[in-house]
This record gives C-alpha cells, structure tokens and sequence, in this order.
C-alpha cells in the first residue's frame, strides 16, 4: 500500500514537473529572435512563401493556442516532426525551396529513439568508470579520517575537480588516439569509441563520489553501534561491509541518481568534442538550427528520464534504509 501511494505521489509530480518544463522550453523556444521558418523553405525562399507555410504550421497563432495543440500531441504520444531534418536521414533538409524532399520531416522520437540509446551507453560506462575509482578511494579515505588515505582523497578529488571536461577530452583525444593510436576517439563505428568520452566524464563525476563516501563513512565509524558491533566480536572487514558500507549506500545513491541523469541530459560538451552520436549532440544541432520540435522533445523526455531514475532511488533507498520516508 505504501508503495502505492508512493508511487502515484511521485508520478503526480514528475507529470507537473514535465508539464513545467515543456510549457518553460516552448515558451522561450518562440520569444528568442530568429525565425525557423526560414531554414525549412530555404534562403532563397520569398518572404510570401514563408509567411504562408508559417501560417499553414500555426506558427502565427499565440502562443497558449501553440502550446494547446503541442500538448494535445504529446498526450497521444506524438512529440511532432522536426523542422529541419527529413525522414531520409540528412541532417538539414534541400538548400532550395522547392525541394520536395523538404514535406517528408523526421519523427521526433524516432530521432530521440536513434540517439537515446548511444547517450544511455555513454553515461553507463562513465558511471562504471568513476565508481571504479572512487569508490575504493573514497572508502579508504573514509575509514582513515584525518590520516594520508583522507588527504589522498582530497587531493585527488580536488585535481579531478580542477580540469575542465573539454580540455581532458582534448588532451586525451591527442594523446591516447592520435599520438599513441591506442583507442579510436572521434565518431562511433563500435564500443571502443565509447571509452575515451567515458573516460573524460567519469573524471568529472568521480570527485563527487569520492568526498561523499569519505565522508558518509567516517561519520558512519564514528557512531555508538560501531563500537557495539566491535564489543560484539565482529571484525574489522564484517563491520566495514555489513555495516559501514550499507548504512553510506544511501547519500551515495542518491548522489548517483542526480549524476546518472545529468549525464542523460547534459554531455553536450563531451559528445561535440568526440562527435559521438546521442542526445549531446543531436541538441546542439537541434539549438543551431532553430528545430523546435526536436528540442523541445529532448527537453521533455530528459524530464521524463530524470523523473523516473529519482523515483527509482527513493524506492532502492527505502529498501536499504526502511526508516526513510518520502
């Protein structure tokens, strides 16, 4: 029954906080300078021409009559078809007006669909990466509070902190691809192109992980059934993992929910410098070329997303921890 109600609570929301963000997004998307318009009929198109395909489109309406009918089609499941890409794949429709290849327009979730799953992989590798390296980390810094394992932690966390995600992926790129041609960096013609992008936000991500075991299990030593447990008999590696471990799962899972979804909505950056295929990407381009529909879906299926992995936790962290309430 609690989970019932946690449940529908917790949908309740997340619809509001979706609802939110498209009415936000669609908003800005028609109050910015620039008409997109424009871009689907071509430079070349006469201003007659435009204005009658943006009154065909609806473009011209007001915004809350707009927003009705965008809403109307994302209640039926259907985001809308992109204003610039055409079904055939290209990334921008024909330069000239007339080109007839301009009616046939990209499915925003088939493009979402196309580009979600290369972004879903990014973002599970780096997470695999960082919990790699800063969990033993974090950890050992956590049952030394005060002493070189804390410091080491630190620090390290510190410099990871300190370079700046387009300048790692530079530098790598340079490096371990072109100077030492180990991994492929630019593209994805398989998984190995995945690494190096992973490799980059899981230095971004890993410092947070590090400082939030360090300290979750330094405070969890520090309390009275640690010592009950050492009077008790148990050792050191049976209080460590049956007791210290569990009892710091829960900052730390909460701390990966809220990473694990900005990866899913914002690795722009990483995947421009790797050219890598997803959501990243597949944004910019959409912000370049005025496509509204599309940024607008990525906008709301990353809500979605975000939404989803957050009531995830809290059910994960309730099973841990049964005192939690949310």
């Amino acid at each position: 029954m609690f989970i019932a109600r946690f449940l529908l609570r917790r949908l309740l929301q997340g619809t509001l906080i979706v609802f939110l963000v498209s009415a936000i997004i669609f908003t800005l998307l028609r109050v910015v300078p620039g008409d997109p318009v424009r871009l689907m009929a071509g430079g070349m198109a006469p201003e007659a021409l435009i204005e009658q395909i943006a009154e065909d489109m609806g473009l011209r309406d007001p915004i809350y009559q707009q927003f009705g009918r965008y809403v109307g089609g994302i209640v039926q499941g259907d985001l809308g078809q992109s204003f610039v890409r055409p079904a055939n794949g290209a990334s921008v429709g024909g330069a000239s007006f007339d080109d007839n290849t301009r009616s046939e327009r990209a499915q925003v979730w088939d493009l979402i669909a196309d580009t979600a799953p290369m972004t879903l992989q990014l973002a599970t590798v780096a997470m695999i990466f960082a919990l790699t390296i800063a969990v033993p980390i974090g950890v050992w810094g956590g049952l030394k509070p005060g002493k070189f394992p804390d410091r080491f932690a630190l620090y390290l966390s510190s410099v990871f902190v300190s370079l700046p995600n387009f300048w790692l992926g530079i530098v790598l790129a340079l490096l371990v691809s072109v100077k030492l041609n180990l991994l492929p960096a630019i593209g994805y013609d398989g998984f190995a192109y995945t690494i190096l992008p992973a490799l980059v936000l899981a230095v971004e991500i890993a410092p947070f992980i590090i400082r939030t075991l360090t300290g979750s299990v330094a405070n969890v030593m520090s309390q009275n059934f640690i010592d009950m447990a050492v009077v008790r008999g148990l050792t050191r590696s049976q209080i460590i993992f049956r007791h210290a471990l569990k009892n710091s799962a829960v900052p730390l899972l909460n701390l990966l929910g809220v990473q694990f979804s900005m990866l899913l909505g914002g690795v722009l950056v990483i995947e421009f410098i790797f050219d890598y295929p997803g959501l990243g990407l597949l944004t910019i381009n959409a912000v370049m070329q005025r496509d509204f529909p599309l940024i607008q879906g990525i906008a709301i299926v990353t809500a979605a997303a975000f939404v989803v992995i957050n009531i995830v936790v809290d059910l994960c962290a309730t099973a841990i921890d049964p005192r939690l309430e949310y």
